[in-house]
């Protein structure tokens, strides 16, 4: 076997346990990875902590030290492996791996940017490769075209909403307004019946009549119908168009990096590039 080719079947090793998940070494560094993530968070929010930074600090410092460097070697191996680099660079997930490395380097020169190493927890969107969440990706585009199909009634039905709060707003106004009660303004009662219809209820404004009170009950469960119709109106649009799934897997091109292929494909959908060399 020449050299070449002894290089090439060790990117193609590393390719498939990196950005992968459907092969056990895949899925073991990817719930490694996700494991150190985790740990960097963690990290971070004890030094929040005043008490435990303040008599950890040391400890707390060198192992996100340790976890950023081995990040640092994590993003330039990605970079190496793969046919295309830029597509990477510039891809969704690799500008998220080059934004969760970089902060501890800032915190070196600009003071305040150490917490910014929470940006990591970005990174654990990766878990959805590993539970294998992408087999349902024609169902998320299914749900989004029911949502696009029904924006116009949606929006039809919040007008209708905004202009009932202003109603009650200004009726809940007219009965309370002598009271001490909160309802001082016409914009203040619009505020509060948004967060009564809405089943909120922060408790900071309060009828005190007893006719105050009955509107209040009657927005309350008001409120359970209103929030029930949006649901309605999506789950209709679902049902009347409803999609086949397509299945697919983690495989990634090593040419371009594209991801979600199905099950049976042999060629990348976006290059046309042999997903796995013979």
């Amino acid at each position: 076997m020449s050299k070449s080719n002894q290089s090439k079947s060790w990117r193609e090793k590393v390719h498939e346990i990196i950005y992968e998940a459907d092969t056990p070494a895949g899925k073991l560094f990817d719930v490694l990875l996700l494991i150190v993530i985790l740990i960097s968070i963690l990290l971070v929010m004890l030094e929040s902590v005043e008490s435990i930074e303040a008599e950890y600090s040391a400890i707390l410092n060198t192992s996100e030290w340790v976890i950023t460097i081995l990040f640092s070697l994590e993003y330039i191996v990605r970079i190496i492996i793969v046919k295309k680099p830029r597509a990477y660079i510039f891809s969704f997930y690799g500008i998220i791996d080059l934004l969760s490395t970089i902060p501890k380097y800032l915190s070196l020169f600009f003071v305040g940017t150490h917490s910014l190493i929470a940006l990591r927890a970005l990174r654990l969107m990766r878990v959805f490769r590993i539970l294998k969440l992408t087999r349902f990706i024609g169902e998320t585009a299914n749900f989004g075209k029911a949502l696009k199909r029904s924006r116009v009634k949606i929006a039809v039905f919040l007008s209708f909403v905004i202009v009932l709060c202003v109603i009650l707003g200004t009726v809940m106004y007219l009965v309370e307004s002598e009271q001490d009660s909160g309802f001082s303004s016409i914009p203040r009662s619009v505020y509060w019946a948004v967060v009564t219809l809405t089943t909120v209820g922060y408790g900071d404004i309060a009828p005190i009549t007893a006719l105050g009170q009955f509107i209040a009950s009657l927005i309350m469960i008001l409120g359970y119908g209103i929030i029930a119709i949006p649901t309605g109106i999506v789950t209709s649009e679902m049902t009347k168009t409803e999609e086949k799934l397509i299945p697919h897997n983690t495989q990634a091109c090593s040419n371009c990096n594209e991801t979600y292929h199905q099950d049976d494909a042999e060629y990348c959908h976006k290059c046309g590039y042999k997903i796995h060399d013979e």
